[in-house]
């Protein structure tokens, strides 16, 4: 079962935290697992759980708790690209509670949800929790630290008869509460097992905006994807106004968009649309984007935890990749920061380069896989009706209403022209740029 779902993943082997989280959780009640961002924890603790899911029995039988709605939707895409049969859904704030029981008419064996709207559903007995074995709570320390400690006691306390409880975070020395009645777990620490290859750059700007000096580098990073951290949604608007008027794409992420918006500024980043993308912490951990080469730290955050969280999107397992910050000597530095070497931005960009812009675009078909409708269904739709080569044709990721694809951008608007409310296999389907 493993070797097929593997392959379903285009996955050459698992690596050694992988492995080891796999022996433990198919073996032990309890499971601590400590691993750094990017570093597979969801396969790990996923490939064992499914292989104790029976798919004839019509009842949930393991939850995984997650802190954020993105990290909801990634990990029910990775479990149903598994391919298993089993039924799987995610539940969180944001979606149609009546979706949410629909969905129960025939419960999943495997739910993923938010800890707010898992305890809503668990204080309403909207669901049995008779055979339900298996607990894990993925990024739990961050779920603790975001206001959901009330609602992870009350889920805790609820299913108190699993059988299993397992743990996942990419922060060390953390503290286990008292409330999840751990009693002999197994920890499995690979936080400290590779020497980071991140290197930090602090540059000086000469103004207070940082405008200008961020500019500079985004110049001398052209092509490259990356990641611009700032604090607080109105200072990602300020940045987002100034690379509009300067012709950089991007997208934006924070807590205060609406969901769907969240949702296609992560695709368009993933398949290229957009090369950047400015974020709040809630990009820090927890969601699913490719391999970065930089982060940007506009504003650096309070506290020295989530400085390293963000770092952690770059130079993940054994990759190099830099964290430039960005700092205006006269306003000061956190703690963490003080005496940390800086230097001016003509040191860091010897040669600016012209920015480039993204030869992507995001195109939208309003079919997906509750349509019966593959990956592979709609790449041979827009290559033997639409024309385009393999090569025009970037990601596609597959919802269960809808598709969003990557296109060469020169080619998106003839495609659409051509393609949109056509039929592909049996529905009519509608199409434009997201």
């Amino acid at each position: 079962m493993q070797a097929r779902i593997l392959q379903k993943l285009n996955i050459e082997a698992l690596n050694e935290m992988q492995i080891a989280a796999q022996a433990a959780i198919r073996t032990k009640n309890e499971v601590i697992l400590l691993s750094p961002t990017g570093s597979g924890k969801t396969l790990a603790f996923l490939l064992p759980i499914v292989e104790k899911l029976r798919a004839e029995l019509s009842k949930i039988q393991a939850v995984v708790i997650v802190p954020s709605r993105e990290l909801a939707i990634q990990i029910e895409q990775v479990a149903r690209e598994m391919g298993t049969g089993l039924k799987i859904n995610a539940f969180y704030g944001g979606r149609s509670f009546n979706k949410d029981r629909m969905d129960l008419n025939h419960p999943p064996a495997l739910l993923i949800g938010t800890p707010g709207r898992v305890a809503d559903h668990l204080r309403r007995r909207t669901f049995e929790i008779d055979s339900l074995k298996i607990l894990v709570l993925d990024e739990f320390d961050k779920s603790l630290e975001i206001g959901f400690e009330s609602d992870m006691r009350d889920i805790v306390n609820t299913l108190s008869a699993v059988e299993r409880k397992i743990l996942t975070s990419a922060t060390s020395g953390i503290e286990i509460p008292n409330f999840l009645a751990l009693k002999n777990p197994q920890k499995l620490d690979f936080l400290g097992d590779s020497e980071s290859k991140l290197q930090i750059k602090m540059i000086n700007s000469p103004t207070k905006d940082k405008l200008e000096t961020l500019e500079k580098v985004l110049k001398s990073l052209a092509g490259e994807p990356g990641i611009i951290f700032c604090n607080y949604k109105d200072n990602i608007q300020y940045v987002s106004d100034f690379l509009s008027d300067k012709g950089i794409a991007h997208g934006c992420f924070f807590g205060g968009m609406e969901q769907q918006d969240r949702e296609r500024a992560l695709i368009k980043f993933r398949n290229g649309t957009h090369q950047l993308i400015i974020a709040t912490d809630l990009a820090a951990r927890g969601i699913d984007i490719p391999e970065l080469k930089f982060i940007i730290h506009y504003q650096l955050p309070n506290r020295e935890e989530e400085f390293i969280h963000r770092n952690g999107r770059t130079a993940r397992m054994n990759a190099e990749g830099t964290a430039y910050v960005i700092a205006y000597p006269k306003s000061g530095l956190p703690h963490y920061m003080v005496g940390f070497p800086s230097t001016d931005i003509s040191e860091v960009t010897s040669e600016e380069q012209e920015a480039e812009i993204t030869n992507w675009a995001t195109v939208f078909v309003s079919g997906g896989r509750g349509d019966k409708i593959s990956k592979g269904d709609i790449a041979g739709y827009f290559m033997k009706v639409g024309g385009l080569s393999k090569d025009e044709i970037g990601s596609i990721e597959l919802k269960q209403d809808c598709a969003f694809v990557g296109v060469l951008d020169s080619k998106a608007d003839k495609l659409i022209a051509l393609l949109n409310n056509t039929k592909l296999k049996t529905k009519k389907v509608r199409m434009y740029l997201a």
